[in-house]
């Protein structure tokens, strides 16, 4: 039951203190480093959102790290 993304909560951290863009605490906390960060359009993309987190669903091991650190509650469990 790999983590999934909110795309409409994610905000890659843009607004998270002390964080430039390419970095997000989701991407640095990861043990298993299967989430990284994708570049959008801001002129497209939700809340002029710059890049947003993508987890590899097959290299997550469900230990849910990323959901205890998001601040933007952009992460949960999947239920498939």
């Amino acid at each position: 039951m790999p983590a999934v993304v909110d795309l409409e909560k994610c905000n890659g951290c843009k607004d998270v203190e002390g964080k430039e863009k390419g970095t997000s605490n989701c991407v640095e906390e990861c043990p298993v480093e299967c989430i990284s960060l994708s570049d959008d359009d801001p002129s497209s993309a939700p809340q002029g959102r710059e890049q947003h987190a993508v987890i590899d669903a097959e290299e997550c091991i469900d230990c849910e790290v990323c959901i205890d650190i998001c601040e933007q509650g952009a992460l949960s469990m999947s239920e498939e």
